[in-house]
């Protein structure tokens, strides 16, 4: 296999072949809505075996980073797909449809990180920040009092609060060329702060579960932190 570093030669050779083709994406050699080469060709070009091309691919498929059409062939997931969307959108009625949320913006300003942020971003305490406050609706009914916080070096003009779109990392890949490639996600139940409350239309302190998700992007790298409380009375969290 071509261009391996010695870095990585212990892993198994089907996530070596997944970290070049990861770097197709980050490098824009790959972009979202392509078609991406044939398992042949790409084995072919890696000199490795077609099954651990398709090894590779299977598990990309899986992460939602890439997308296989019959009688198409495999492409590049974009952000504004709402398979996409839902991959990291997990709350859903509890009659089992999944509908995609609506959001409303309240503010977007600076700040600094304070010392628990700064752990989960990965960066040093102090280091500029944009936090973003909005609430999520399903079915018109505001379910999700939300807090998003992004390093400020990656997204320093990033929009007004008018302009804020309800799909954040379309924006981001679409602006910063940011793509999200994995989140990972702690839950708790929290009790309805008077924002929370206000937001929500429920009592204070009534149990919310909230989703303390790190969303990095294609290299690994921590690039947003969220913290969504969620009222649970009518909806649950689907990891399905």
């Amino acid at each position: 296999m071509t261009n391996t570093s010695p870095a990585i030669s212990l892993m198994p050779l089907y996530k070596q072949v997944r970290e070049q083709l990861t770097a197709r994406l980050i490098d824009g050699s790959w972009q979202p809505g392509d078609v991406i080469p044939s398992e042949i060709q790409i084995a072919q070009e890696l000199g490795v075996s077609q099954g651990t091309v398709r090894k590779a691919l299977d598990e990309m498929v899986r992460d939602n980073i890439l997308r296989r059409k019959q009688g198409r062939g495999t492409f590049v997931a974009s952000s504004d797909d709402a398979e996409f969307v839902f991959q990291f959108f997990l709350l859903q009625p509890d009659d089992g449809e999944r509908v995609l949320p609506t959001s409303e913006t309240f503010s977007v300003k600076r700040e600094k990180a304070n010392a628990a942020t700064a752990k989960l971003l990965d960066v040093a305490r102090g280091t500029d920040t944009i936090r973003i406050e909005r609430s999520r609706s399903l079915n018109d009914r505001a379910v999700i009092s939300e807090t998003v916080i992004l390093l400020r070096e990656l997204f320093d003009d990033f929009p007004t609060v008018a302009n804020v779109p309800n799909n954040l990392y379309n924006l981001y890949a679409k602006r910063w060329g940011i793509r999200i490639g994995r989140t990972d996600e702690k839950l708790k139940a929290v009790p309805a702060c008077n924002v929370d409350a206000e937001r929500l239309g429920c009592d204070h302190g009534m149990p919310l579960l909230q989703i303390e998700r790190v969303a990095c992007d294609l290299s690994g790298r921590p690039v947003e932190l969220r913290l969504s409380r969620c009222l649970t009375d009518a909806f649950h969290y689907s990891a399905s």
